[in-house]
C-alpha cells in the first residue's frame, strides 16, 4: 500500500512538473502578452490571443457549437438564434449546435476548453473571455443608425415608496447578477461608489446569476432592488413575462456596448473568416432573431481595444484580476446564491 501511495504521489509530481514545463515553454515562446492567460500568445500586441503557429493545433470542428450569454433562461435563445445559425451553416458548410450555458463561468470554461466555438458574451464577460478563454471578439448587433447600446438601470417594485434613488439603496437587499456582468455588477460598483453608496458595504449584495432572476426577484418581492440591462428588461416586457406597471426605474447609467460575439482563437483561419462572413451578411429583420431584437438590422465588426475600452476600465477600477486563479474568477465560478425568479 505504501508503494502504491508513493507511486501515485510520484505520478502526481510528474503531472505537476509537466504542467510547469508547458507553462514555461508557453511563456518563453511568446512576446509580452499583457493581461492574457499564460497559455495564450499575443505576438501582434492587439490584446487578443493569436491562433497557434502549429497547424496541428488548429480546430476545424463539425458541428460548430454556438451559445448566447446566459442573461435569461438558456432555452429561450435556441429558437431566437435559429435563423442566424442556419445561415452560418450555409456559409461554412458545417452543422451548428446550440448550447445553453447556465451561467457565465460555464460559458467561459466551455470556450477555454475548445468545446464552445462561437458565442455571444455579455458586455463585461467579453473582457474576461479575451483574457482567460482565448476569445476573439468579431461582431455586435447594430441598428440602422449604428451600434446597439444599452443602459444599466436600477429597478424596484412600482409601489415601493422607500427607494427613489441610489442613495435610498443603503441598508437594502439588492440583487446583482454575477461578478463578470458589466451592467449587473461591475458598473453598479463603479457608479454607485462614486455616488457615495458602496455595494456590499452600504447594502447587501445577493447574486442572482441571471438578469431575469434579478428582475423577477424584484417584481416578486425577493429583492428590494436590482441593477440590470435595460435591453433584457425590455425583452421581458415585450414577451409579457413582466409588466411595465410591475416596476419603476430609479437610476439610468450612461450607454454601454451590447453583447459581443466571438470565436475561439484556435479555429482554422479559413473557418474563422467564414463565420465572420456569415454574421456580417445576415439581415436580422424578418428573421427569428429580429423578433426578439426588434431594433437590430445587421452585425458590424468590433474593434475590441476601442469599443471595450470603457468596459475594461470599469473592471480594472473594480480591481479585477483576469486570471482563473484570482479571487474574482473563483467567486463567479462558484454556485450562485439564488433569491427569487
Amino acid at each position: 500500500m505504501g508503494m502504491m501511495r508513493r507511486s501515485a504521489a510520484l505520478a502526481a509530481l510528474f503531472v505537476l512538473i509537466a504542467g510547469w514545463a508547458a507553462l514555461a515553454m508557453a511563456a518563453e515562446g511568446c512576446a509580452p502578452r499583457g493581461k492574457l492567460d499564460p497559455i495564450y500568445c499575443d505576438d501582434n500586441g492587439d490584446g487578443i490571443a493569436d491562433p497557434s503557429k502549429d497547424p496541428a493545433k488548429l480546430l476545424n470542428p463539425d458541428p460548430l457549437v454556438f451559445a448566447y450569454v446566459p442573461v435569461e433562461d438558456p432555452a429561450v435563445y435556441g429558437p431566437v438564434f435559429a435563423d442566424l445559425l442556419r445561415h452560418v451553416e450555409k456559409v461554412t458548410g458545417k452543422k451548428v449546435q446550440y448550447f445553453g450555458p447556465q451561467n457565465y463561468a460555464a460559458q467561459l470554461e466551455a470556450m477555454r476548453s475548445g468545446r464552445l466555438h462561437v458565442t455571444g458574451y455579455s458586455t463585461g464577460s467579453v473582457v474576461w473571455a479575451v483574457n482567460v478563454a482565448g476569445a476573439v471578439p468579431f461582431g455586435q448587433m447594430a441598428t440602422a443608425k449604428g451600434p446597439r447600446g444599452y443602459h444599466m438601470v436600477v429597478i424596484v417594485r412600482a409601489n415601493d415608496a422607500r427607494i427613489n434613488s441610489v442613495a435610498d439603496l443603503k441598508g437594502k437587499r439588492v440583487a446583482h447578477v454575477s461578478q463578470t456582468s458589466s451592467s449587473g455588477h461591475q458598473a453598479p460598483v463603479f457608479f454607485f461608489t462614486r455616488l457615495g453608496v458602496v455595494p456590499g458595504k452600504d447594502y447587501e449584495i445577493v447574486f442572482s446569476s441571471k438578469h431575469d432572476n434579478s428582475i423577477l426577484g424584484v417584481v416578486n418581492g425577493d429583492y428590494d432592488a436590482a441593477p440590470v440591462a435595460d435591453t433584457v428588461l425590455e425583452r421581458m416586457v415585450n414577451r409579457g413575462v413582466v409588466q411595465r406597471g410591475d416596476y419603476k426605474v430609479v437610476y439610468t447609467s450612461p450607454v454601454f456596448p451590447t453583447a459581443g460575439f466571438a470565436y475561439h482563437h484556435a479555429l482554422e483561419p479559413k473557418l474563422a473568416a467564414e463565420i465572420k462572413e456569415a454574421f456580417y451578411t445576415f439581415k436580422i429583420q424578418g428573421t427569428s432573431l429580429g423578433k426578439d431584437f426588434r431594433d437590430a438590422t445587421h452585425f458590424i465588426p468590433i474593434d475590441y481595444r476601442k469599443d471595450w475600452e470603457a468596459v475594461a476600465g470599469i473592471l480594472e477600477a473594480n480591481g479585477v484580476v483576469f486570471s482563473r486563479e484570482s479571487a474574482d474568477y473563483k467567486k463567479f465560478s462558484a454556485p450562485p446564491k439564488r433569491g427569487g425568479g
